[in-house]
């Protein structure tokens, strides 16, 4: 009996593991829910229909599970058929002994499905940005997927599982850029989306590595990670210029080489606001060439820059909703296409409203600060350091250093607010020329402004003054200021020591000076400034032992040597009334003065002015000026050899217009001896008697001056009474 039984189990379990192995393997064939399946997936969905072929019954080991499969079934979606390779339909197991058996999960495996025939159904399916973007921007493709769909007890979707890949994908961005050959494996369930291994390429970029994660949960998170590897040029940057509008970038002349990591996230609401962002991207520009649109023009450098280029930089950059946006580069650079590659690094915080920075920069092109007479050659190289914040409309600089070699320039706290000058609190200069120290001071602000040093080199100082616009750079600056220098080299290699100034800046204006300097050999400079409280108006004035230190850019004195000189003005406002005077000097190689001379063919006056030059025991200017208007209104000169009566003005157009009256001193002195017959004069009985000398004119725009000479057979009263007042001085 006991054999009997063993022999029953044996027989039991060897037929156990046959049916197991058929339901394995091939399976049993049968029709019984061909029916159910049919009716069950069309009363869930009415657009769907489905027509089974053979169906058979098996077993799947690895989940332990029964399931129907059938191949090749005839699947619609509004009358579209779908390609599906395979169908599996998992029974719950206790449910075939009912008389309704349960579908715990259906698994579709398709073919490959056609861009085109994926279009097809998406018309037919409800309208969404996904399937707009697939129906307008994909051209050509192949997607193969296997979808699962858990079904609950009344046959209703409760979860879905689909993955699969997508292969030789064409993608169209606008009419220029397009994207070939682009590939992706994707999984998806009801909260999460994966597309991984993505990579396309287009011309002048190439994506590879490409991942991207969305999460459905309260909020809609997306993150994406992806490599690009960046080739643009003149023949396929035009496809980007919608996205390179906003920095001008010019496809003709601009060149980017680069290869970069990118990763970032967006988290939308459930409308699909933006509530949360964040972008950050690293890696390598092998080059970068930029030509601006405009030609950028530092008055600090010789050349203007026109092309930047860069090579070999590392970037890091970040972008966030948190307004915690970063940015890192680091390599080489060039500028003009001409010079050496110099470091640079540049590391920046930023937001909408403010911006804050470290910019560490070597530079071999020419620098040269005029106001301070500096100038770096192109065979040395320096480095400049910015340490910066913007925020609105108010800069403020942590610091700025220069340094070439023993040349040293340091700024601290400089604070700037509309471009307007509020503060610093100090600033050091040392620099050389021809390794001859020529600055040496520093500038400290507290309560009053005060400059103190060993030296400081004005060679340019008047030609920045003459040449000043009407910026506001000190508009913001009401102080009183004290300025002790040691030693001051002005133009013309004079030497101006002890310098002291005590003054009040009101509106960055001064509205107090007193100073005093000495250039040695009791020759001295004084200037004084006061301002008339009740009526605003302002006294200048200003003598000199030396005038050709205060002269020396203006080309009406070229050619002046000693004598002194004393100028005043009364200023109001943005009019000035002034008289120069200048007394005992000489001018010699005069350009202008030899050329008239010349014309006037006064013979051995234009040798003279070759040789010891032209003696004048007086010159007196008077002149008013308005803003860029500048009226002569006399200039009478007078010298034992010649002298000059003349007037007119300089326009805002900087053409200048002069005329006047020049006589030699043989005919001035013979017209003075005939003062008491004054009409003998005016009316000269014998024939050339009268012709005492000329009248000239003088017009034109700087260097392009010209000059008409007329002989004179009369003087006017004015001239004589001019002359007249010179002899009463003389006496």
């Amino acid at each position: 009996m006991k054999k009997a039984l063993n022999s029953f189990f044996i027989l039991i379990l060897l037929l156990l593991i046959l049916i197991i192995s058929i339901l394995a393997t091939t399976g049993i064939e049968t029709n019984k829910f061909n029916q159910i399946i049919s009716d069950k997936i069309n009363e869930n969905n009415k657009a769907v229909s489905i027509e089974l072929k053979k169906i058979k019954f098996k077993i799947d080991i690895k989940n332990l599970s029964l399931f129907l499969n059938t191949d090749d079934p005839k699947l619609k979606y509004e009358n579209q058929i779908l390609p599906i390779k395979n169908i599996k339909v998992y029974l719950d197991f206790t449910s075939l002994f009912q008389s309704k058996p349960n579908i715990e999960k259906i698994s579709l495996d398709s073919n490959e499905i056609s861009v085109e025939q994926l279009k097809k159904i998406l018309i037919k399916s409800k309208p969404s940005n996904f399937n707009s973007f697939i129906l307008n921007n994909i051209n050509k493709g192949i997607i193969k997927t296997n979808l699962e769909l858990y079904l609950d007890d009344n046959f209703k979707i409760k979860n879905y599982i689909a993955k699969g890949e997508g292969y030789k994908i064409k993608v169209k961005i606008n009419k220029n850029l397009k994207f070939e050959n682009t590939k992706f494996n994707f999984f998806a369930d009801q909260s999460d989306i994966l597309v991984k291994n993505i990579s396309s390429k287009s011309k002048g970029l190439i994506i590879n590595d490409g991942n991207i994660q969305l999460q459905k949960n309260e909020n809609i998170r997306i993150r994406s990670n992806f490599t690009t590897e960046i080739n643009l040029n003149k023949t396929n940057s035009e496809n980007y210029l919608f996205l390179l509008k906003k920095i001008n970038y010019n496809p003709n002349h601009n060149i980017l080489k680069a290869k970069l990591n990118h990763n970032l996230e967006f988290i939308f609401d459930k409308t699909f606001k933006v509530i949360n962002y964040d972008y950050r991207n690293n890696g390598k520009v092998d080059e970068l060439v930029y030509k601006l649109n405009k030609n950028f023009n530092p008055q600090i450098f010789d050349n203007e820059i026109s092309l930047i280029k860069i090579k070999n930089s590392n970037l890091n950059f970040g972008y966030n909703s948190e307004k915690t946006n970063t940015f890192q580069i680091s390599g080489l650079y060039q500028v003009n296409d001409k010079d050496d590659f110099n470091n640079y690094k540049i590391e920046a915080s930023f937001s909408d409203k403010s911006l804050t920075s470290d910019l560490e920069i070597e530079i071999s092109e020419i620098f040269n600060l005029e106001i301070i007479n500096y100038r770096k050659t192109k065979d040395k190289k320096a480095n400049i350091n910015l340490k910066f914040k913007k925020k609105d409309n108010d800069l403020y600089f942590d610091q700025i250093k220069y340094q070439e070699e023993n040349n040293l320039i340091l700024i601290n706290d400089l604070r700037f607010l509309n471009n307007s000058f509020i503060s610093l609190k100090n600033l050091k200069v040392k620099t050389f020329n021809r390794d001859k120290l020529n600055n040496d001071f520093s500038v400290n602000f507290s309560k009053i402004i005060n400059v103190q040093g060993k030296k400081f080199d004005a060679e340019n100082l008047n030609k920045l003054i003459k040449e000043k616009s009407n910026n506001k750079f000190l508009e913001k600056i009401s102080k009183d200021i004290k300025i002790e220098i040691t030693e001051i080299k002005t133009p013309l290699s004079k030497q101006l020591g002890n310098f002291r100034l005590i003054g009040s800046l009101k509106k960055g204006e001064f509205t107090k000076v007193s100073s005093k300097g000495d250039f040695g050999n009791d020759k001295f400079l004084d200037i004084t400034l006061k301002t008339d409280k009740d009526n605003k108006k302002k006294f200048l004035e200003i003598y000199s032992d030396l005038p050709q230190p205060l002269l020396s850019e203006y080309s009406f004195f070229k050619g002046l040597s000693g004598g002194n000189i004393m100028f005043s003005s009364i200023i109001e406002g943005k009019t000035a009334d002034s008289k120069l005077i200048i007394e005992d000097f000489k001018i010699v190689n005069a350009p202008a003065v030899v050329k008239l001379l010349s014309l006037a063919d006064f013979g051995g006056l234009a040798d003279l002015a070759e040789g010891e030059g032209l003696s004048f025991q007086k010159m007196e200017i008077v002149m008013s000026s308005d803003e860029n208007f500048l009226k002569l209104e006399e200039l009478y000169a007078v010298g034992p050899s010649i002298s000059v009566l003349m007037d007119g003005y300089k326009d805002a157009n900087n053409i200048t217009s002069l005329r006047g009256t020049l006589v030699p001193a043989k005919n001035l002195n013979k017209l003075l001896s005939k003062i008491p017959v004054i009409g003998n004069i005016i009316i000269p009985k014998e024939t050339g008697e009268g012709l005492f000398g000329v009248s000239f004119k003088m017009k034109g725009p700087p260097g392009k001056i010209k000059t008409t000479i007329n002989p004179l057979k009369t003087l006017t009263p004015r001239f004589i009474t001019k002359a007249l007042e010179k002899v009463k001085g003389a006496k």
